[in-house]
């Protein structure tokens, strides 16, 4: 399994990062598990300074913008 690590104080760049990690995942078929993680010292230990943030696996994939389905199809197919 997947897990999908939404890093980000619950923002409408947060929201909408989540709901695209969501579809991207279900269009690739991957077994996931989304974990939304909202504690700003918690982000910061990820290293991340800027939110919204994709981390997968528990490795940050992207940090400061939401990006298209397929961007995010392109990183959950490297994984």
């Amino acid at each position: 399994m997947t897990k999908l690590q939404i890093l980000g104080t619950g923002c409408p760049k947060c929201q909408k990062l989540t709901e695209l990690t969501e579809k991207a995942a279900q269009e690739l078929g991957v077994d996931y598990e989304i974990e939304k993680v909202k504690d700003i010292n918690e982000i910061m230990s990820y290293g991340v300074m800027i939110t919204p943030a994709l981390a997968v696996n528990g490795e940050v994939r992207l940090a400061g913008k939401v990006p298209s389905v397929e961007e995010i199809k392109k990183i959950l197919g490297d994984q």
